[in-house]
């Protein structure tokens, strides 16, 4: 016996229940477990983006210019109400506030993340976006101090390195959104409850960081 339409709508219509309460979910938790503002964001398709810019610099990797933030400490249903007025929002993490960010190409990441771990060095959550970004959480401050640090580790250009720091004004996708309609940003180590809360200062990798760095380089 086939589905009838009927049938067919109501398990496409629960589908969509379960992946906005997954959806959901994962905001409450940003918000409730590590006190992260969330921010509704923007999705591509087929190099549209859906802000309805056709200008549009950055298809997909964007804050919705119209949504408010779903603030730290947001419960889950007040995360639901907020979030049903985008549905279909990526999930976007404002940087600066909680956190800043150190960026670096996956692959120097990846290899990073591995001598930090042997190290016993503390980390925070890690990210991989599907463009081939690795990024570090780090205490905020991270960005504006780059330069000093680096030039106090015998590194004088940050650009030759491709280590950036990311800081206020800056908005990052988060898993399990997609980022430019090119894939979901994943974890390369998930936040916990004493590195999300309290993240690393910067100086504490940033020398294994810009090392991998440096030897990654074409």
């Amino acid at each position: 016996m086939g589905f009838t339409i009927g049938g067919i709508r109501e398990i496409r219509s629960g589908t969509r229940r379960r992946g906005r309460l997954a959806e959901c979910t994962t905001v409450a938790e940003f918000t409730g477990l590590w006190g992260w503002d969330v921010v509704p964001g923007a999705r591509a398709a087929g190099g549209a983006c859906s802000c309805g810019r056709r200008d549009c610099a950055a298809p997909g990797a964007h804050p919705l210019e119209f949504a408010p933030p779903v603030p730290a400490g947001a419960t889950l249903d007040e995360v639901s109400k907020a979030w049903s007025e985008f549905p279909g929002a990526s999930v976007m993490l404002p940087v600066g506030q909680a956190f800043d960010v150190l960026e670096v190409s996956e692959p120097a990441g990846r290899r990073a993340l591995v001598r930090l771990e042997r190290m016993g060095l503390p980390l925070g959550p890690v990210t991989a976006t599907p463009d081939g970004r690795a990024h570090f959480f780090v205490a905020p401050g991270a960005a504006a101090d780059l330069p000093r640090l680096l030039y106090r580790l015998g590194w004088d250009d940050p650009a030759a390195l491709d280590l950036r720091g990311l800081g206020p004004g800056r908005y990052i996708t988060a898993p399990p959104s997609d980022r430019g309609g090119l894939g979901p940003v994943r974890w390369l180590r998930p936040p916990a409850l004493d590195s999300a809360t309290r993240p690393p200062a910067a100086r504490l990798l940033l020398g294994a960081l810009a090392y991998v760095a440096h030897r990654s380089r074409p």
